[in-house]
């Protein structure tokens, strides 16, 4: 099976989603290959970086590439898959990911499947996502291809190291662009992607009056604070703080889930991370399910005193 994975980059810089997409094709290719996509003006140093995870990297390089164009970027992806036809084709499931998927799947007249966290290639490919905001998940046969998917960022971070081999290819969009590249906004300095954070500590509604102290202990371990829903949507922490179903997918090293009862919807987005700390004060708090370590106690008491010993340690 070919798989084609898109790839994403920015002022430089490989979307860690796109090397994720690149796992997730090593996966299920069977015997077939994982052959990175990647489109700019001059993406050969970024080309090289995905080698290191695919069979086969397609560089499409050209003058009217150098920002991202759904028009254009479908145009020339188009132009490859009709040269060299695709058995999947995966996207990211961000916002270019989801502005591409759509178009792509329109032209190949081919299926397309949203926001996949999982797959298996027993008794043939299937795919699995969630649904009714992720109180269920299904299992999705793909008996067709080609076919299209999206996949969340932070679920297939682990994968296999390859040598692929890097073709280059200068296209043109075969047809005149209504659209055209404006600017770059940059967000705000300051602003944390907890997505990348190796040390997450999560704040949830029982913690929320000691989110200060939860900050400090964030900055102590060189990780960052994020928070459960109840949190976000009272205002404490900004929209992309959020983890769960509705926010943002992790897997750091260590999640220190603080006054978090465990909603389905929150563990969703961490129960992946390599080490998970409780601390609530009812016994029978859903977070306890998917912990390593629990702690039975009140976080208003308990993250003081943790505070301090993490500040013993560290002198």
């Amino acid at each position: 099976m070919r798989v084609f994975a898109v790839a994403e980059h920015r002022l430089g810089e490989i979307n860690p989603v796109s090397l994720e997409l690149l796992n997730f094709a090593n996966k299920i290719k069977g015997d077939g290959t994982s052959e990175a996509v990647i489109v700019g003006d001059d993406v050969r140093a970024l080309s090289s970086v995905l080698a290191g995870c695919a069979d086969k990297v397609w560089a499409l390089s050209g003058s009217q590439l150098e920002h991202y164009n759904p028009e254009s970027h479908a145009d020339v992806l188009l132009q490859l898959f009709e040269k060299e036809p695709p058995d999947l084709v995966l996207l990211g499931n961000t916002s270019q990911g989801c502005e591409l998927a759509p178009l792509l799947a329109v032209r190949l007249r081919c299926p397309i499947v949203t926001d996949v966290v999982g797959a298996s290639v027993e008794g043939g490919l299937i795919v699995s996502r969630y649904i009714y905001q992720g109180k269920l998940m299904v299992d999705l046969k793909l008996n067709r291809t080609p076919c299209v998917l999206t996949v969340r960022q932070g679920v297939f971070k682990e994968g296999i190291e390859l040598r692929g081999e890097v073709t280059e290819l200068r296209l043109t969009p075969s047809k005149p662009l209504r659209r055209r590249f404006s600017r770059i906004i940059e967000p705000e300095e300051g602003e944390i992607d907890v997505s990348k954070a190796e040390v997450i500590v999560a704040v949830g509604r029982g913690a929320a009056p000691s989110l200060k102290l939860a900050e400090k202990l964030a900055s102590l371990l060189n990780g960052a604070v994020a928070g459960s829903r109840p949190v976000i949507d009272s205002g404490l922490l900004a929209k992309d703080r959020q983890v769960g179903i509705s926010g943002k997918t992790v897997k750091p090293k260590v999640y220190l889930a603080l006054g978090i009862s465990g909603a389905f919807q929150h563990v969703m987005g961490m129960k992946d991370s390599e080490l998970i700390i409780a601390v609530n004060k009812d016994p029978q708090a859903p977070i306890f399910n998917v912990a390593h370590y629990g702690v039975i106690a009140d976080v208003q008491e308990l993250l003081p005193k943790l505070l301090s010993k993490v500040e013993e340690r560290r002198k």
